[in-house]
């Protein structure tokens, strides 16, 4: 893919406080070299972010909203990355300019609206999920539904008491467990 000097995405018309190595400054769009330096680095702490695979390119993809389930998809990624890849995993940053260029042209995308997304999407980043006690996990969860052996496992403030409401303490008073009358033999005998 050649890109035209008047491109509103080209790195040659970046200022040089964008230019690759130096981290952008505050309001600034990184680059899309330093973008896709970025994703084909992540995950992999061997990578040097020379080339990106198809795992990393789907998620930049998601992470920037180019893949929206209708226009362009995952399957679409795919065929048109081992369309350019071969054999290879990854790809460079020119063959993934030239990837880029496929999948513009065959979905009727801009590419420079594909290229503005994957800039302007931030670092790459991971979710994190956090739990939560809805519907069943609530249920199951609450010590005041709790029956039998379970509940005595749990003091009023619903707070576990440990091992003491798990284990029986042996009694080592000497007599059956289905003795009715201990402590009613006469010790004078």
């Amino acid at each position: 893919m050649s890109s035209s000097p008047d491109s509103a995405m080209s790195d040659d018309a970046r200022p040089a406080s964008a230019s690759a190595g130096s981290p952008p400054a505050d309001g600034e769009t990184p680059s899309f070299q330093e973008q896709f330096k970025s994703f084909a680095k992540f995950g992999d702490s061997k990578s040097t972010g020379d080339a990106i695979t198809l795992s990393n390119s789907d998620k930049w993809f998601k992470q920037s909203k180019v893949i929206d389930g209708k226009k362009i998809t995952t399957t679409d990624t795919g065929i048109y990355f081992k369309k350019i890849a071969k054999t290879k995993k990854a790809l460079t940053q020119k063959e993934y300019e030239q990837f880029l260029d496929e999948i513009a042209k065959n979905k009727k995308v801009p590419l420079e609206e594909i290229k503005q997304k994957l800039c302007a999407c931030g670092p790459p980043a991971t979710r994190i999920q956090s739990a939560t006690a809805t519907g069943a996990v609530a249920r199951l969860t609450d010590h005041t539904k709790y029956t039998g052996t379970h509940k005595q496992r749990f003091d009023d403030t619903g707070k576990g008491k440990g091992k003491e409401g798990r284990v029986d303490p042996p009694k080592d008073s000497g007599y059956v467990s289905g003795y009715k009358e201990e402590g009613t033999y006469d010790s004078t005998h």
